[in-house]
């Protein structure tokens, strides 16, 4: 499988991404919680830059025993990045649409080797 070094270790900080493009392909690759991952920049929904919008946590309201809400919270354990041209969610650990999670974008094993980040394609 084709190796490509996409950024130096300490050019990717906690909470950075970097779009590369390889081969044909443009892709996001996400540093956050001390994980890499990549992921095809391309909107399921129309073709959209995917990975370059927003990045945030999942937003989650609480049910009270009565079926009341207790409100809207942020999620502490799952965090989305959103396409900015129609805002769809993926989340950022497992590149799945959030609004049905049967859509998934390609993601890429990425590595850190030598002080490079490489994805593999």
């Amino acid at each position: 499988m084709p190796e490509t070094c996409v950024a130096k270790s300490d050019d990717l900080k906690d909470g950075d991404r970097v779009i590369v493009r390889i081969g044909r392909d443009e892709v996001g690759v996400f540093r956050h919680n001390g994980s890499l991952r990549a992921y095809s920049n391309y909107c399921l929904h129309a073709g959209g830059p995917a990975c370059e919008g927003l990045i945030i946590a999942k937003v989650e309201e609480r049910i009270l025993p009565d079926k009341t809400s207790d409100g809207l919270y942020f999620s502490k354990d799952e965090n989305h990045f959103v396409c900015p041209w129609h805002g769809y969610e993926y989340d950022l650990k497992t590149g799945e649409c959030v609004g049905n999670r049967k859509l998934k974008l390609r993601s890429y094993e990425v590595i850190e080797r030598g002080g490079d980040i490489i994805v593999v394609s």
